[in-house]
């Protein structure tokens, strides 16, 4: 199969939610991520959704992107090929219950990559008011699939801070437990066969089910937060990985501060985590909180 960078700057049909508090209260139960500020509902500032909540809002449109891509030639059998690859979360401002969002698509980029092709898509979410509330990129790896031309798109896709020190300033090991692929279906709505169904992840190969990579990424900006910023969601502004490894439930995964670099404005954090067998399951992690 082949894929052009033709349809870089193809738009999707855009998706409209409300936030509901029940289902900001679930994403931080699924994460095991227990702060008021999540939960207290009788603080006169409110309740405010986990910075990872997005990745629920924007999953309709993923689980459903035949029926949002408005590009009628786009190959549809290369979209069974995909994995999620890579992640980039920019938080504008806090999502918070009772908002109605707009959210709005577009295929960003399409590149060549030794492993297939790199489709990066970009979403938009703003209020009522127009006010932007987060953007994110989220990059799928199109297995095995050809880019027949050089690709397009990469200059617009937000950088990050690169670092290549990977000394270990702090290391958190987590449980992951075989119930929380479960949980996180249930409770998210992020819901996709491999992460709960013995018998499909065997049928694609897989020695199991596997942990969401969302939620191995959520879990571990928990406690990141909670060691580098007393668990203060509302500093952070950026999130960025690579997802590179399985987790297997029932197994320890290891998030370790790989750098800390402060600015007057903000600091930036650098982390990797570690899957049971030692393997990045997650690389290039990088945490920007304002001050």
């Amino acid at each position: 199969m082949k894929l052009t960078s033709e349809f870089v700057g193809a738009p999707l049909k855009d998706y409209t939610c409300i936030v509901e508090a029940r289902r900001t209260m679930n994403y931080a139960a699924a994460i095991g991520d227990a702060h008021p500020a999540y939960f207290d509902d009788e603080d006169p500032g409110g309740i405010i959704a986990p910075p990872l909540f997005p990745v629920a809002l924007t999953w309709p449109i993923i689980e459903n992107i035949t029926d949002y891509l408005r590009a009628d030639a786009f190959p549809r059998e290369v979209l069974l090929t995909q994995v999620h690859f890579s992640e980039h979360l920019c938080i504008h401002q806090p999502v918070i219950p009772g908002m109605r969002l707009t959210i709005c698509g577009v295929i960003a980029a399409i590149l060549p990559h030794r492993a297939g092709t790199y489709v990066v898509i970009r979403f938009d979410a703003s209020d009522d008011g127009g006010r932007q509330v987060f953007t994110e990129h989220l990059g799928a790896m199109m297995r095995g699939v050809e880019c027949a031309d050089a690709g397009k798109g990469g200059e617009s896709l937000p950088s990050v801070p690169s670092r290549t020190n990977e000394t270990i300033l702090r290391e958190s090991r987590i449980l992951i437990d075989r119930l929380a692929p479960f949980i996180y279906d249930g409770c998210t709505n992020i819901y996709f066969p491999i992460h709960t169904s013995v018998q499909f992840a065997h049928q694609v190969g897989l020695p199991g089910i596997i942990h969401q990579g969302t939620a191995t990424l959520a879990v571990s900006v928990h406690h990141l937060l909670n060691s580098e910023a007393n668990g203060d969601s509302r500093r952070l502004t950026t999130v960025f990985c690579r997802f590179s490894g399985m987790v297997i439930p029932g197994s320890s995964i290891r998030v370790c501060l790989t750098g800390r670099e402060e600015t007057d404005q903000a600091t930036d954090l650098f982390f990797t985590v570690f899957n049971a067998e030692g393997k990045k399951a997650i690389r290039d992690g990088y945490l920007r909180l304002k001050k």
